[in-house]
């Protein structure tokens, strides 16, 4: 006991704000490098190796999904077995060699189709890819998605980590380090779709992949250079094997008289609980009432023999098959009550996606010149979501810096407003952007038949038209995913931080095959007998504004849903460890209604 104790204070006299310089270098050169791969890959999937839109915005939407569903993986390995940072420094190296192989693949003209044929009348023929073409592209996208799993999960909980949740001060900043690191990956983004898309655009794929892949590297060399200063908390074992002992020991419980289940009588160990309850224990509640079952003792529960050794413990050991801790029962609890507020941050996910894909074919159809009358320069189609990253940008710093501290004024809380709240404006704020989205996509189309393009060229309207959807999607994320970020990491167990970030991108890998899915189905239920549909691969023979609106309606509807359950949610009640003289009731009182 008195070695555990001095490596927690060993452990607790490194991190703080000096770590942050590190994190937030190493979140800059990743973003920079990932966001630079994939904002203009829509271009290079339908020019350079010659896919159909609807394919390529489907590999490119499942790609997305498929890198935020491996973060649960990740977060196993975080969680239970090496710990956040090997993950994080791991994984780095696994992006590091998916892109350094993209680069290749992209520079080396024998692993792209030849170009299109242009010489023939009526237009052009282009070859498709081989399949040993799209099996390199395949491989490269798959690293990046394995590299994927190991970062998302962990980058953000580790940075959480740095700051001492037992102290209230240093817990006030984890709510600022949420914001700001929001920001800078905003602020690396921004870059990531101006510079390095212009690289793509007029300089060449080979240096476009190429800058990315550099910036990856100096990702992980940042990441590792602050290893000394680091807090680096020790993995506690499988959460997922907590979750399912508590779930086993409540039915074996079923019949179990629920006059045993009064608090004072359901069983406790802290001994046994303090590695996954270092800042505070979780403390009993009456929601789901069904799982306090696995919490109540009964013959053969306890062992007066420990299974691993074979001796005699001090004290009886409990089987945790058929006896759980009340703090293993909350911990149960608390994600199973966090579902639903998850779940509806799906849909929003959908909407946004639009913008790497059919916002994009939009932009690439319309006057991109900065100024018409002045400049012949244009805006790559790609670097459109410029706008909704500036958007973005601006909302976070100032919410930080004006509605944070008006907002503390009136309810008291550190963070300002609760992240529910937060929440909810994003949901609103996203609903709006795709009904906006579809009006202007009709007026495109529109002054596209207009001015004769509709078959080729450019329409005659600035591409500055959908300036206004993509800084509504900037905005709705400064308050959604900062207030979901927030919410999964601190309404999660404190044992299972890179497991409820990983949940927060699993959010966005259903998000994406929703997408993907909706896209299906709008192309088959629009198909006429002449083999038109809403989403052709030229937009202006489409009914692209319908699918916008069909995006609004379901959005709307989940509006209402997400409504009703953060009304009914009940937020978990921790038991903070003290920090000195003090009362441990009204700390629990204080969780209970942040």
């Amino acid at each position: 006991m008195e070695a555990a104790a001095m490596d927690e204070t060993k452990i607790r006299k490194k991190g703080g704000l000096r770590t942050m310089p590190f994190i937030f270098a190493n979140e800059v050169a990743e973003k920079l490098a990932v966001v630079g791969f994939s904002t203009n890959m829509l271009i290079y999937l339908t020019q350079q190796m010659h896919m159909p839109l609807a394919k390529a915005a489907t590999t490119l939407t499942n790609f997305g999904g498929t890198s935020a569903m491996t973060p649960l993986i990740g977060a196993y390995l975080a969680d239970a077995v090496i710990g956040r940072f090997w993950t994080v420094a791991g994984a780095s190296l696994v992006y590091q060699v998916g892109m350094a192989l993209l680069t290749v693949s992209a520079a080396l003209p024998q692993f792209r189709p030849a170009p299109c044929d242009t010489a023939i009348a009526g237009g052009s023929t282009c070859e498709q890819a081989l399949p040993w073409q799209l099996a390199v592209l395949y491989v490269c996208l798959f690293l990046n998605s394995v590299g994927a799993g190991g970062y998302r999960p962990c980058i953000v909980a580790f940075g959480a980590d740095q700051f001492d949740e037992s102290e209230s001060a240093e817990r006030a900043r984890t709510w600022g380090f949420f914001n700001w690191y929001y920001f800078c990956n905003g602020a690396s983004m921004l870059v990531a779709v101006t510079a390095v898309v212009y690289v793509q655009d007029n300089v060449g794929w080979g240096w476009g992949l190429g800058v990315p892949a550099a910036c990856m590297g100096v990702s992980l060399v940042a990441f590792v250079a602050g290893y000394p200063m680091y807090r680096r908390l020790q993995p506690v074992g499988s959460p997922f094997t907590r979750l399912a002992q508590v779930v086993v020991a409540a039915v074996r419980k079923r019949r179990v008289d629920r006059a045993g289940d009064e608090t004072g009588r359901l069983y406790e160990n802290d001994e046994m609980d303090a590695p996954i309850s270092m800042y505070g224990k979780l403390v009993h509640t009456n929601q789901l009432s069904f799982f306090d079952r696995a919490a109540i003792i009964t013959d053969g529960d306890l062992l007066m023999t420990d299974t691993t050794s074979g001796k005699q413990p001090p004290s009886p050991v409990p089987n945790l098959w058929r006896l759980s801790t009340v703090h293993r029962v909350e911990e149960l609890k608390s994600v199973v009550r966090m579902g639903p507020i998850w779940a509806a941050g799906i849909l929003v996910i959908t909407a946004s996606s639009q913008q790497g894909t059919f916002s994009l074919q939009q932009a690439s159809t319309m006057d991109r010149r900065v100024a018409p009358h002045l400049s012949s320069f244009q805006i790559p189609a790609g670097s459109m979501t410029v706008f909704s990253l500036q958007a973005m940008l601006v909302t976070l710093f100032v919410y930080d810096r004006a509605l944070v501290p008006l907002a503390r004024r009136y309810t008291g809380l550190d963070r300002g407003i609760s992240f529910l709240h937060r929440m909810g404006i994003g949901f609103t704020i996203s609903v709006a952007a795709s009904l906006v989205a579809g009006f202007v996509e009709r007026h495109r189309r529109e002054a596209a038949a207009a001015g004769g393009t509709t078959d080729a060229g450019t329409a005659p309207l600035s591409a500055y038209w959908l300036v206004p959807q993509y800084a509504l999607h900037g905005i709705a994320e400064a308050f959604n995913s900062v207030g979901h970020l927030e919410f999964m990491y601190d309404q999660a167990p404190e044992s299972m931080r890179s497991t409820a970030t990983a949940l927060f991108w699993l959010s966005i890998s259903l998000g994406s095959y929703v997408s993907t899915l909706l896209i299906t189905a709008v192309h088959r239920w629009s198909a006429g007998p002449d083999g038109s549909n809403w989403l052709p691969d030229n937009i202006n023979h489409g009914k692209l504004d319908y699918f916008y609106w069909v995006v609004t309606l379901l959005q709307a509807m989940n509006l209402v849903y997400y409504l009703i359950c953060a009304r009914r949610y009940k937020f978990k009640p921790v038991q903070h460890h003290k920090e000195g003289e003090g009362d441990d009731k009204s700390m629990v009182e204080l969780q209970e209604n942040v």
